[in-house]
């Protein structure tokens, strides 16, 4: 498993006019040459761009995956507020506030 996380700005001149039609599609806009960039590594390894806006949405398929992460390790420990913690300590990390 390899992931290259991004925070971005929609505030920021280049994502504005995409910011301004649709929550989270500044972080879409990250995500996307992503995976182009790091296509050598699908031979290898799982690769899951996240890319987190600053005033909070996740690109979908980066809530996807965090949603499957949430749900294999409470099924694997048996507590879901483990899940809890990984998601606040995940949150502080990157600087934002975001729910699986």
């Amino acid at each position: 498993m390899a992931w290259d996380v991004t925070v971005c700005c929609p505030l920021a001149e280049s994502y504005m006019k995409a910011a301004a039609w649709e929550a989270g599609s500044a972080a879409e806009i990250v995500a996307a040459p992503k995976s182009t960039k790091y296509a050598e590594l699908e031979n290898c390894y799982i690769f899951q761009p996240i890319a987190v806006e600053s005033i909070d949405p996740i690109n979908n398929s980066a809530a996807s995956f965090l949603g499957i992460l949430h749900r294999r390790i409470a099924d694997i420990s048996g507590e879901v507020r483990e899940v809890s913690n990984l998601f606040q300590q995940l949150s502080v990390l990157i600087q934002c506030d975001f729910t699986p």
